[in-house]
């Protein structure tokens, strides 16, 4: 196959979990956007995670695995052909597409010799184990294109320029009522859906008790669930808190990040989003691996996370974490007060 008809593939990107892990893809499709420019490149995902692709300039197709999935047999491998890839990148392995893609004959099918299934499903494997690895999530990812030439070796900081992961202008009235511009506008998003250790409720109570209110307007985000969960114990003592739990689509809510000063929560989607978008993601996390910041911190040119230097798997089987929640709302509010007049100044340079 010549360079020329290598520039010219069909590419496709397979990650079907979370909004987090999503976005920590995307610099794949950068990767492959840099050194194969004509490539066009889909990306095989769950349909909840659609807005995040089409927020992606280096995406050319949302393939919604949901529906394929739903589908009868004939009709899932059919749906699979008429990707008429000449690529897939199994990025999460999942067994079933493995097995789809080996039968619609992808002539390049990439995986990792850590999934069994893979030795025989796929036809390009890498000896790439994640859990004990150093590298971060994003780093990682991207050794998966060593099969199609592309071994450039990425730095962290180099890694948001390959993003390519923008927001709208477009809110929503109650996103619009939110945003006060004379304070800096924090997003707080104290529950991840059980996919991260938290900070806990009382942490995030204190730390609003003790912010400047009038220097911070902050915002309160997550599922309807959720808000209907914590709302009472943070509107005790902070009753100038705007809550937007359960109004915000995730198109909204990227959205709204891309208006937005700040955000800060734990291990999750929209702090993963808020730092693709060059905001101030300040990310709240636990030692332990797999799950410690070397791996899953956010990346971004304005990213911060906290964490107890410490080597601890003390919950390693519960969701509660003594280490994160021992991090002081303290410290956090003399970061937060930092770059809030870093962004005073910053503004006042553009007037």
């Amino acid at each position: 196959m010549s360079a020329d008809s290598e520039d010219h593939q069909h590419i496709v990107i397979s990650r079907t979990d979370s909004i987090g892990d999503v976005m920590l893809t995307l610099p794949v499709a950068g990767m492959l956007k840099k050194h194969l420019p004509n490539c066009k490149i889909s990306f095989l995902g769950r349909a909840y995670t659609k807005a995040i692709i089409e927020n992606c300039e280096h995406v050319d197709q949302f393939l919604d695995w949901d529906q394929i999935a739903d589908a009868k047999g004939k009709d899932q491998l059919r749906a699979v052909l008429e990707f008429k890839a000449d690529v897939i990148i199994h990025v999460f392995p999942v067994k079933e597409i493995a097995r789809l893609a080996k039968k619609a004959e992808i002539p390049m099918r990439i995986g990792t010799t850590h999934r069994v299934f893979h030795l025989n499903t796929c036809n390009k494997l890498l000896n790439l184990g994640r859990k004990n690895s150093n590298l971060h999530e994003t780093q990682l990812n991207l050794k998966l294109l060593t099969p199609l030439g592309i071994h450039e070796e990425v730095s962290l900081e180099e890694i948001p320029k390959l993003y390519g992961f923008t927001s709208k202008n477009t809110l929503t009235p109650d996103g619009q009522k939110a945003l006060d511009h004379s304070r800096f506008n924090l997003i707080i998003h104290p529950r991840s859906k059980g996919s991260a250790r938290e900070w806990g409720v009382e942490n995030y109570a204190t730390l609003l008790h003790i912010l400047p209110k009038d220097r911070f307007n902050v915002i309160l985000t997550g599922t309807k669930e959720e808000g209907a969960a914590i709302r009472g114990k943070l509107y005790a003592d902070n009753p100038a808190l705007t809550d937007l739990t359960g109004k915000l689509t995730l198109e909204e809510l990227i959205n709204f990040i891309g208006q937005a000063d700040g955000l800060l929560a734990a291990s999750t989607g929209p702090l993963h989003i808020a730092s693709a978008l060059g905001k101030n993601a300040v990310g709240l996390y636990a030692p332990m691996r797999p799950i410690h910041p070397g791996r899953w911190a956010p990346v971004g040119p304005q990213a911060k996370h906290f964490v107890l230097h410490k080597k601890c798997s003390d919950c390693k089987t519960n969701g509660s974490c003594a280490c994160i929640q021992a991090i002081e709302p303290e410290e956090v509010k003399a970061y937060l007060l930092g770059v809030a007049k870093s962004a005073i100044k910053s503004d006042d340079m553009t007037v």
